[in-house]
């Protein structure tokens, strides 16, 4: 009897084993997968940041407001002044989606005014790399 009890536990413990390795392995190929839509490295970083800081994604926003192009300016106001009226409490809308929709143009925001200092970022890090080089020249 206590051979049999054993190998029930054996195996039990085998099964849930396996389970957890499948699922461990799920969700290390969800984080990879993530990351490289996040794009990586300090692009990666300040997309995880406005995601944690707004509670949803840049695709989610999108959707949320109907935006192809999250760098449309004008359609993104467009939408969400529209969406956000529509759900006026008063008007009988719902304040949860008006809260999202709200919480979707914070989040394209970010991601403008990211792309933005990005920009600006860049014409500083060519110079700063043109800079070397220049001096490399000038040696010979």
């Amino acid at each position: 009897m206590a051979k049999y009890i054993a190998q029930i536990i054996v195996l039990g413990g085998q099964a849930i084993g396996r389970a957890f390795a499948k699922a461990l392995k799920q969700e290390i190929a969800a984080s990879q997968e993530a990351a490289k839509r996040a794009g990586g490295g300090r692009q990666g970083d300040q997309s995880a940041e406005s995601n944690l800081r707004t509670g949803m994604t840049l695709e989610e926003a999108k959707q949320i407001l109907n935006v192809e192009d999250a760098k449309n300016v004008d359609s993104i106001i467009k939408n969400y002044e529209h969406l956000f009226n529509v759900n006026e409490r008063s008007k009988g809308g719902s304040f949860y989606i008006q809260s999202k929709v709200f919480r979707a143009k914070e989040r394209l925001d970010h991601e403008l005014k990211a792309q933005q200092q990005n920009q600006k970022s860049k014409p500083d890090d060519q110079q700063a790399e043109e800079a070397p080089q220049s001096r490399a020249r000038q040696r010979r």
